[in-house]
C-alpha cells in the first residue's frame, strides 16, 4: 500500500533530523529522485515539514529578539512555499502516473488531491513524534502523560483511517472510478504583481 511506503519514509525523515535536531542543518536526500522519484518527493516533503515545526517552537519564544522573530518569519514564509511547491510536485506524479487510466463514466472528483492529502499525513507524522515524547517525559506529571497518551492513541486512530483513505483514493483513481483534477495554489502574497505592498515597492 502507498500509505505504508510514505508513513515508513516520514519516519526515516522525522528520525534523521533529530540526530542533530536543529534548523540549519544541510538536507540531504536520502532517495535518488531518478530511482524513486516519489520516495524523493516525500522525504522532502517531511523535512520541510520538520524543519517549519520547529521554526514555529522558536518563534512562539515570549523573549525572542524582534529583529531575530521578523527574520525566522520570512524564513517560515520560504517554508510554506516550499511546501506548497513540493505538494504540488506530488501531485504532478500522480497525475503522470494515472494520464492513461480510462475514466468510468459517472467518475467523480475528490475534494482534495491525493498530495494534500499526503501533506495532512505528513504533519500527523510530526504530532504523532512529538506527542509520543510528551507520554515519555521525565519531569511530567502522571496526569500529563495519561492525557497525552489519550491524544496520542486519537492520532494514532486518524493516521490509520487517513492512511486508508489515501489508499482508497489511489485506487480509485487507478481503476477510474474517480479522477483527479489539480488547481494550483496561485498564492498571492509573495507575488510582487498581486500583492499591493509588493507592487508599490517597485
Amino acid at each position: 500500500m502507498f500509505s505504508e511506503k510514505a508513513n515508513s519514509i516520514f519516519q526515516d525523515a522525522i528520525k534523521t533530523y533529530k540526530i542533530l535536531n536543529t534548523v540549519d542543518q544541510p538536507f540531504i536526500n536520502k532517495y535518488n529522485k531518478n530511482e524513486d522519484v516519489i520516495a524523493h518527493l516525500l522525504y522532502r516533503k517531511c523535512w520541510i515539514d520538520t524543519v517549519q515545526w520547529a521554526y514555529e517552537d522558536i518563534i512562539r519564544d515570549p523573549n525572542i529578539d524582534p529583529v531575530a522573530a521578523l527574520k525566522l518569519k520570512r524564513m517560515i514564509d520560504a517554508s510554506n512555499q516550499d511546501r506548497t511547491d513540493t505538494v504540488e510536485f506530488i501531485d504532478s506524479y500522480f497525475l503522470n502516473k494515472y494520464k492513461d487510466v480510462a475514466v468510468k463514466p459517472g467518475a467523480k472528483i475528490n475534494s482534495e488531491s491525493p498530495a494534500w492529502a499526503i501533506d495532512r499525513l505528513s504533519i500527523l507524522a510530526l504530532k504523532i513524534y512529538h506527542m509520543h515524547l510528551e507520554t515519555i517525559r521525565e519531569d511530567a506529571s502522571d496526569a500529563h502523560k495519561a492525557a497525552c497518551q489519550k491524544k496520542l492513541n486519537i492520532l494514532l486512530e486518524q493516521r490509520k483511517d487517513l492512511s486508508t483513505a489515501i489508499d482508497d483514493l489511489l485506487n480509485d483513481i487507478s481503476n477510474g472510478d474517480k479522477y483527479m483534477k489539480v488547481y494550483k495554489q496561485m498564492k498571492m502574497y509573495n507575488d510582487d504583481e498581486l500583492n499591493p505592498v509588493l507592487r508599490g515597492q517597485k
